[in-house]
């Protein structure tokens, strides 16, 4: 599956359990309330909707001008008030991460034994073409093997990456299976931190299990903006590790379980404030 590819802002995930930062909110909320619509909000509605997940307003207009500047978001001037919308880009990479939440699911459950290999070499000088193919690497689902060596389950299309990065080149890309006398299970311990990717999804069973939202939600709608934050970070961290090599206890169906029920409580009173307090417009009209 082709992957966008994301600038290291977008790619990187907070840590399980943190407060979110205001860039994955951000993202998020225009994920369910721009995605798709072709419509512009108004600083002044974000700034409403954001203080019901007490993030001020200073934090609203610094988060967005950020933004901008990363070439995420659109800005806007109609008379004296102030739009944005998404950008291209911002748009392929939350339609990428609402693909893995909504089809792909976090339990792998069809893996058919394939493997994709990139191998890399880089010169020492060329650090930050390092550090970006690397983030690009995790967000496609790769993990380190050895040095130069990164590898994924399934079939992942690298050519996109390679040719936006202009590192075709220097990268090699296969498919194939693995052979004796190496092993699924302990390969993708090696390549992945199994266990940390398990304790991100303990965290959100524990942080949502009880029903209830975190203490910095006041209504649905910042519920549903918090809790589509922690799934994605979550859905990005995640390689989709096949559930075949995995422990009989992995929790991530569970969360997944969770998630979608929660969402689907949420999300009539969040849709509802959200006709209520966001001010929309169509650029262009």
């Amino acid at each position: 599956m082709t992957q966008p590819a994301p600038t290291a802002e977008t790619a990187a995930p907070a840590e399980p359990g943190s407060s979110p930062r205001p860039q994955s909110l951000m993202l998020t909320f225009f994920g369910i309330h721009v995605l798709g619509t072709g419509t512009a909000l108004s600083s002044a509605s974000v700034i409403d909707a954001f203080a019901r997940v007490d993030v001020g307003e200073d934090a609203v207009r610094s988060t967005l001008t950020r933004m901008v500047g990363r070439g995420l978001l659109e800005r806007h001037r109609r008379g004296r008030r102030m739009y944005f919308s998404l950008t291209p880009r911002a748009a392929e990479v939350l339609a990428d991460g609402q693909e893995r939440v909504h089809r792909t699911g976090a339990v792998n459950r069809a893996w058919d034994g394939t493997w994709t290999l990139v191998g890399f070499s880089l010169p020492e000088s060329w650090r930050r073409e390092r550090h970006d193919l690397r983030s690009r690497l995790v967000w496609a689902g790769f993990g380190p093997l050895q040095s130069g060596l990164w590898v994924a389950p399934g079939r992942v299309d690298v050519a996109p990456l390679a040719a936006e990065l202009g590192l075709g080149d220097r990268i090699r890309a296969f498919h194939g299976e693995a052979v004796a006398p190496t092993e699924a299970g302990p390969l993708l311990r090696t390549a992945f931190d199994v266990d940390a990717i398990a304790d991100g999804y303990r965290v959100f069973l524990a942080r949502w299990g009880d029903g209830a939202a975190p203490g910095e939600a006041r209504d649905d709608l910042g519920r549903l903006l918090l809790l589509h934050t922690d799934w994605l970070d979550l859905v990005r961290r995640d390689p989709h590790l096949p559930a075949e090599h995995l422990p009989a206890d992995w929790p991530a169906e569970a969360a997944e379980t969770l998630f979608r029920e929660l969402s689907a409580r949420f999300e009539p009173g969040a849709r509802r404030i959200a006709d209520e307090i966001l001010d929309r417009w169509e650029p262009g009209t």
